[in-house]
């Protein structure tokens, strides 16, 4: 492949999304907004006790940002338009 078809190729993978894309890609950014998430697992087995543990945190949520405020401004930034409709009502 040539190098300027692949740089054509590579940019057109970045272009904008419909915005029922973009809606579903911000609606988790927003909630992760809201409050960290985890998950925390324990078990047993031959080897052993086992455990697990994961923890979300984003720098939105560490900054106070509105989480409704980070959808709407996600889904112009992907897409181009605004939401269909606001982030509570999903």
């Amino acid at each position: 492949m040539q190098k300027p078809l692949l740089l054509v190729l590579l940019l057109a993978a970045c272009g904008p999304v419909t915005v029922e894309q973009a809606e579903r890609a911000c609606a988790e950014r927003a909630r992760l907004a809201e409050a960290p998430r985890g998950s925390v697992g324990v078990g047993a087995g031959s080897g052993g006790m086992v455990s697990n543990v994961e923890l979300t945190v984003t720098s939105d949520y560490l900054m106070g940002r509105d989480p409704s405020a980070i959808y709407d401004a996600c889904v112009y930034q992907k897409s181009g338009q605004p939401p269909t409709r606001p982030l509570y009502s999903r």
